[in-house]
């Protein structure tokens, strides 16, 4: 059983995603505080947010099977579930997104005028071309790192 555990704790594979999930999460903390000046670490736990953590952490995983494999089966399906991940990321999620602001409005509207009062619903679903932009880069570097240890 511990050599389960070993093999787990030192899978580049592992290693890359879970460290770019990580690097994204961090930047967006630091991003959020640049542009309210206030720290919010939730901004760790939420989609949407500049960089994309999930663009991030299924191009590390791309990433490492290219390496570790070549252009073998096991990349060519990880790189489709990479950019289904991804293009759920930039198009669904954000479609989403924009639909909770436009709702948000109209409930803003709704309250101020009949004073009904209700929960505000989240707007940063989705990501922006260069949020996800920014993670698959992010996601490519961390991987050729960990690879390179």
């Amino acid at each position: 059983m511990s050599w389960f555990i070993i093999d787990l704790f030192t899978n580049r594979i592992l290693i890359s995603v879970v460290l770019s999930y990580f690097t994204a999460g961090l930047i967006k903390v630091f991003f959020n505080y640049l542009g309210k000046n206030r720290i919010d670490f939730m901004m760790f736990f939420r989609t949407g947010g500049m960089p994309s953590s999930h663009s991030a952490s299924v191009t590390a995983m791309t990433t490492c099977i290219f390496l570790l494999e070549g252009f073998s089966n096991l990349f060519v399906v990880s790189m489709i579930v990479s950019i289904i991940i991804i293009s759920d990321a930039v198009g669904i999620r954000r479609a989403a997104g924009k639909q909770a602001q436009v709702l948000n409005t109209i409930v803003d509207e709704v309250t101020y005028f009949r004073r009904i009062r209700t929960k505000k619903l989240y707007e940063l679903l989705g990501h922006t071309p260069k949020q996800v932009m920014a993670g698959i880069l992010l996601g490519i570097l961390v991987a050729n790192v960990v690879f390179r240890l």
